[in-house]
């Protein structure tokens, strides 16, 4: 080929050259500027508290600020949104929990598909619960407190950081296995919800064990019951639900991060890279467990499978138990 012809078939070739480009490319110079970490929840939690640290860590390792933007509101559905409907270009993040995986069926309405929408980058860490009440509760154990709310049904209430989220999909789930009618009451955060069952507006709340120890610590609420499979060792002298009468009750919170869907695989990876590295140092590991936090790694593979078992496990809880926004 000679000429003319020739010409604008070697311009074409050159205009189509980057797309010619190894992958690797996309992740070689990510970050150049400062990402945004949306957390759809409230400001002070546990969501708020973790995209913090690992924040900072990112920001350390990768060279680029990695800005909080605490956008709460609907049980975090209104962040989901901002996340889903962002560039996917690396520079808005996702700090998720399974409020997400768990609005898959609780919120039909939500202008998002979790698994569409969204991809997954890593998974951050996990925590038990914890069943505190305002001093003020006549019940010490937790089988008072059962006992006292089937002599009173409909008349006690319990608080949680909004519809869909882990405190009150294990409110639900508590209710449904104890054979008991409590009132749920959501407030916008889990701060707002954690200060009502201080201050006795709400008799009830269940509540991360990471942030509500020093609140019994302190004696502003009592503990009645963890969560977990076993007792927790920042609360070590309060049974597990199961232990204390409802046999078989498990509820946690976990945390990770996701990026709008078309993200280049390679910035996923190299986030995954580096949020994993995080997750497992030595001090972040040891400051996690002194909070009753237990820290998690995966792939992005592996947290994909994670993500779409949850929305299962939780579709039936919704299906079985849970009051559905009206």
């Amino acid at each position: 080929m000679t000429g003319p012809r020739f010409a604008l078939a070697l311009a074409a070739t050159l205009l189509a050259a980057p797309t010619l480009l190894p992958t690797g490319c996309f992740a070689q110079d990510y970050p150049a500027r400062p990402v945004r970490i949306i957390v759809p929840f409230g400001a002070g939690g546990p969501a708020d508290v973790t995209a913090r640290l690992i924040g900072n860590i990112l920001q350390e390792g990768l060279g680029q600020p990695f800005v909080i933007e605490d956008r709460p509101g609907a049980g975090g559905v209104i962040g989901t949104v901002e996340a889903a409907k962002s560039a996917p270009d690396g520079y808005t993040l996702l700090m998720m929990s399974n409020a997400q995986t768990a609005n898959e069926s609780l919120v039909p309405q939500r202008k998002y598909e979790l698994m569409r929408d969204l991809v997954p980058i890593a998974p951050i860490n996990s925590s038990d619960l914890v069943i505190a009440v305002n001093p003020q509760v006549p019940a010490k154990t937790l089988q008072e407190f059962i006992a006292l709310a089937k002599s009173q049904p409909g008349k006690l209430n319990y608080a949680s950081s909004g519809q869909g989220t882990p405190y009150h999909m294990a409110g639900e789930l508590f209710k449904a296995m104890a054979g008991i009618d409590l009132v749920h009451v959501p407030y916008r955060n889990s701060g707002e919800a954690r200060s009502g069952v201080i201050g006795g507006q709400v008799q009830m709340m269940i509540d991360a064990v990471t942030t509500m120890a020093p609140n019994v610590e302190a004696g502003q609420v009592r503990a009645l019951a963890t969560t977990g499979k076993t007792r927790s060792d920042v609360l070590p002298n309060v049974p597990t639900v199961t232990d204390a009468g409802v046999p078989g009750y498990e509820a946690t919170i976990w945390l990770g991060f996701m990026a709008p869907a078309g993200t280049p695989k390679p910035i996923i990876d190299k986030l995954n890279a580096a949020i994993n590295a995080a997750t497992k140092r030595p001090d972040i590991v040891k400051l996690w467990a002194g909070q009753g936090a237990i820290a998690m790694s995966m792939s992005p593979e592996e947290f994909d499978k994670y993500l779409r078992g949850d929305i299962v496990k939780w579709a039936d809880v919704v299906k079985k138990f849970a009051d559905k926004p009206q």
